[in-house]
């Protein structure tokens, strides 16, 4: 599985509602690592599961202090509220700014198999809710202020794609 393998928008998975993960056993395991590799070659903060095509509630994430995964994660708590730039791996170098809740509590399995309960603010919060809405169908498109969507482009020629 490679970067270039994640699901492009107009995908259907991409706008249907993942499945609970009934055990979390080896088979998860393996799927936690192969979403590693594929987040990490992307350069994305962020990769849910359906976003390589497998209907099921886990995301992956690195906000910059080593990756984690969360499966079947709700969001328990929120408060706040604040604007920030978002993009999306499965629109490469699109990128709009979206209203999201400052603070957020999230529930779920971690990569070790055991319950938790993640506390984020800031960029941690942007991206817990984002992987959530992916699992839920919804892409960061249809909560962003349409007149900020644009497109960006590196100098080198590159798309940037968080």
């Amino acid at each position: 599985m490679c970067a270039h393998e994640i699901l492009r928008y107009g995908s259907k998975t991409l706008s249907e509602r993942a499945q609970e993960i009934p055990e979390f056993d080896e088979n998860v395991r393996k799927l936690i690592e192969r979403m590693y590799g594929v987040m990490a070659e992307a350069g994305g903060f962020g990769l849910a599961a359906n976003q390589i095509g497998v209907p099921l509630r886990l995301f992956v994430y690195d906000v910059g202090e080593g990756p984690h995964a969360l499966a079947n994660p709700k969001i328990a708590e929120k408060s706040g509220s604040e604007i920030g730039t978002e993009g999306c791996l499965s629109i490469p170098g699109l990128q709009g700014e979206v209203e999201r809740a400052e603070v957020v509590a999230v529930e779920g399995i971690d990569e070790d198999g055991n319950k938790v309960r993640i506390e984020g603010e800031g960029l941690l919060a942007r991206v817990l809710q984002h992987e959530i809405d992916h699992l839920d169908g919804t892409l960061f498109i249809d909560r962003a202020d349409a007149d900020t969507l644009h497109w960006v482009i590196h100098e080198q020629g590159g798309e940037e794609a968080k």
